[in-house]
């Protein structure tokens, strides 16, 4: 499972990421934090428990938070193909308890499923042209919730309408059993019930009309018929026509730049190095999660 990195034992590429991120937080006299995934690099199966997000990393955020001045609020470098609700619920409300609502999230490239979940504890999202966010559908046993309920309600209507299609729809709703239906209505459910709280606390608080938007952005990404499919990639315009507050990443140039080296040099970290994940601060405090040997 995880292995934590020390710190006598740092690596050049750690040294490299370390710099560009102390720079950053120089440059904006804020807390820094970078959540990275080593997915894009390291897919297969055996590695799916170490690249997604899941109750470990909540250990990753308290070493990267620990002895931090909390008041100077956190800039948050997000990279992730998401992973359990569970575990994005409980690290969203750390994230809150520690910063409030004091949290910039920045997302370089991709942060998906639950990784746009918790990008919703920002008061506002940094994106560039090439960034990306996705639908929150969330999975329940790796399963999408929504393609599960799509699925039984289409094999109701074919048997109510051609009853021999039964024998058809047998094998594929012998898994779909009532109890498993009903924990992906409720997962779905939950999703929305967390990312409307964080909302109305955090990017629209003290706004009138904050339940309504919160409401409306997750009537758009917690929902599968129009987001089409759980790996959909969302841009950063599509991302504010729905309401979120987008804060375009090419306003400021120098900030830019070092955001991309930043994600550039986890790149490199992933492609040249078993680290699977990485949750690391401006300190140079880290947690770093590695690939058992033969698994990459």
């Amino acid at each position: 499972m995880g292995e934590m990195a020390v710190l006598a034992q740092k690596s050049p590429l750690d040294t490299v990421r370390s710099k560009y991120i102390k720079e950053m937080s120089e440059m904006t006299g804020r807390n820094v934090i970078a959540y990275y995934s080593g997915f894009l690099q390291k897919s297969s199966p055996s590695v799916s428990h170490l690249i997604s997000m899941t109750d470990d990393d909540k250990n990753g955020f308290m070493t990267a938070i620990h002895g931090l001045d909390t008041t100077k609020g956190l800039d948050l470098l997000l990279h992730t193909p998401g992973g359990d609700i569970a575990a994005l619920e409980s690290i969203g409300y750390y994230l809150r308890a520690k910063f409030g609502s004091d949290i910039r999230v920045f997302v370089p490239m991709i942060s998906m499923s639950a990784g746009t979940m918790l990008a919703c504890t920002a008061k506002e999202i940094v994106m560039g042209k090439q960034s990306n966010i996705g639908p929150f559908d969330p999975q329940v046993g790796g399963v999408p919730a929504h393609g599960v309920i799509e699925e039984s309600q289409k094999a109701m209507q074919d048997i109510l309408k051609n009853p021999a299609s039964a024998n058809f729809w047998q094998f594929t709703m012998s898994k779909l059993n009532p109890t498993f239906i009903g924990e992906c209505e409720k997962a779905i459910q939950w999703a929305s019930t967390i990312v409307t709280e964080w909302l109305v606390t955090g990017m629209f608080d003290g706004e009138k009309d904050a339940k309504q938007k919160a409401d409306y952005i997750c009537s758009h990404l917690n929902n599968h018929s129009s987001t089409f499919a759980h790996a959909r990639h969302i841009h950063s315009d599509k991302a504010s026509q729905i309401g979120l507050k987008i804060t375009p990443m090419e306003n400021d140039q120098a900030l830019q730049d070092i955001v991309l080296t930043i994600h550039h040099s986890y790149m490199h970290t992933f492609g040249g190095s078993t680290a699977a994940k990485i949750i690391e601060n401006h300190e140079d405090g880290r947690r770093v999660w590695h690939v058992p040997p033969g698994q990459a």
